[in-house]
């Protein structure tokens, strides 16, 4: 009964830090790190394509300075989390052997794990799927544990499929970490799938999108709209943020996950409901 209590008064900090792609010297994440780290701050979320350049811009770069640059970054936010010990998660473009990498990388206290994403996106004017190779780490969503809470590592595309959200609803997530670079007139549609998600699962859903824009000479004009929020276990947005570089501090209770697993029971009834199908 202790334990359980003691359970119940866990809390989780998280900052969602939403900008622009980072310069390579590290004063700017120094800035925001020290705010976090003044706030308590105990996970620190960047959005996609914010350790490195946008994927429409590498495909034009020559990729030995999208290595450098991937290099360098590595460095970066490995220190940083040593220095101000806040675990750092961010997408992360990596390269190796030639070839590039889509990444959740997880930087804590010094050290890097990372998780390799799932799904891409292959769509014509937007064709991950054809840009990135896979098979060099797991894939996503991975699971890491910071302080008592489980958090779920998904990128933003993988949002949309059932198979991702059952292996988050299987792991019981406390807290999902979803960093997006979504741009375009999709921000409603965002809002209502995030809601959703968190509702379903019992978990809180932290969504980190980038802001800043992409010129090309076919693309035209791509505006990342921010938006980064927070949404609790029973599908509320609790706290956001707008369309301008910014950091949003919230603190998640475990208390508060239990009681929505207790109110709806979601995922009790679907274990069920799998044992009747078998």
């Amino acid at each position: 009964m202790k334990e359980e209590i003691k359970m119940e008064n866990k809390t989780l900090t998280v900052a969602a830090l939403q900008m622009s792609s980072l310069p390579l010297e590290k004063a700017k994440l120094d800035y925001y790190l020290a705010i976090a780290k003044s706030k308590q701050v105990d996970v620190l979320v960047l959005g996609e394509y914010v350790t490195n350049l946008f994927f429409k811009e590498m495909q034009k770069t020559p990729i030995g300075l999208v290595e450098d640059q991937a290099r360098l970054q590595k460095e970066n936010l490995k220190n940083l989390s040593k220095v101000y010990n806040i675990t750092i998660i961010s997408p992360f473009v990596w390269v190796e052997k030639k070839k590039f990498y889509k990444l959740l990388a997880v930087f804590d206290r010094g050290s890097f794990k990372a998780f390799e994403q799932s799904v891409y996106m292959p769509y014509p004017h937007w064709d991950e799927k054809s840009f990135f190779s896979e098979g060099l780490y797991q894939k996503t969503p991975g699971f890491i544990s910071v302080k008592g809470f489980k958090l779920a590592l998904v990128s933003g595309f993988e949002a949309h499929f059932d198979a991702i959200w059952q292996k988050v609803s299987a792991k019981k997530a406390d807290v999902v970490v979803l960093p997006s670079a979504s741009t375009f007139e999709s921000a409603k549609r965002w809002r209502e799938l995030c809601k959703t998600r968190a509702f379903l699962s019992s978990s809180y859903l932290l969504r980190v999108n980038r802001v800043g824009e992409f010129e090309g000479q076919k693309e035209g004009r791509w505006v990342f709209y921010g938006d980064s929020f927070v949404v609790n276990p029973y599908g509320e947005i609790d706290s956001g943020l707008g369309s301008s570089e910014e950091i949003m501090i919230s603190e998640l209770s475990k208390k508060e996950v239990l009681d929505a697993r207790k109110v709806w029971g979601f995922q009790k009834i679907a274990s069920t409901l799998e044992k009747v199908q078998q």
